[in-house]
């Protein structure tokens, strides 16, 4: 019988109700505590933690530690891509969990995938940089051009050092709202933390959202237009 990869052990671990919630939490790119994510699961320390043993051993969480404290946050960009696509998957067939009040709008319009930047505003800058031939489709992938090299380097990100980070430069990733692809890899880490040093956007303390000051978002629409 030949190998194949087993989707079904993957499946299994993010298929448990309390574990989809703590790691549908950690895709905030925090890392946090057995304790934090046994509350947001709803369940016991005890439970989590056999929980967080079970994700750690199949590849889908590492653990940081500081001092007497353990931290634990997903283990890579491979995993938050697959939860995001996860998650668009559910909402196209109509398996969305319903919850309402005001911060619902402001999470489609600008929230983060991991550790950058997706929603309605993460996908204009996705589709900014095709639109002008900074960033070129193609059947590899997605890669960065000489323009889209020097547009990037005038907003004061080295995409030389990004290059040789470890991690790919630049990656689709569906956008679970808009079902539209937003930027990943290196060179979406490096924008978002742009506009934060800028601070143009903020993050909100404990959730995904993204909120982007008036002066930002002036600055935003000129450099990425519709």
């Amino acid at each position: 019988m030949k190998e194949c990869p087993d989707i079904a052990h993957i499946a299994a671990l993010i298929g448990d109700p309390a574990r989809a919630n703590m790691l549908n939490t950690l895709m905030n790119g925090m890392a946090l505590t057995a304790t934090e994510l046994a509350n947001v699961a709803g369940i016991t320390a005890q439970t989590a933690s056999s929980h967080l043993k079970k994700l750690e051993e199949g590849g889908l969480l590492k653990q940081r530690k500081q001092g007497r404290h353990r931290y634990f946050c997903l283990a890579d960009d491979e995993v938050a891509s697959v939860l995001e696509n996860l998650s668009g998957l559910a909402a196209s067939k109509g398996h969305v969990r319903v919850r309402t009040g005001p911060k619902d709008p402001a999470l489609k319009e600008a929230r983060v995938c991991y550790n950058h930047l997706a929603g309605d505003m993460g996908v204009q800058l996705y589709d900014s940089l095709i639109s002008r031939n900074y960033l070129l489709l193609h059947d590899d992938g997605l890669s960065l051009t000489t323009t889209g090299n020097q547009f990037i380097e005038q907003l004061g990100i080295d995409v030389s050092n990004l290059s040789t980070s470890g991690r790919a430069l630049c990656k689709p990733c569906l956008d679970w709202s808009a079902r539209r692809s937003h930027l990943a890899g290196a060179l979406g880490t490096a924008l978002l933390n742009r506009f934060f040093e800028l601070q143009w956007a903020k993050r909100e303390e404990g959730t995904r959202m993204i909120h982007f000051a008036q002066k930002g978002r002036k600055e935003f629409a000129n450099l990425f237009p519709k």
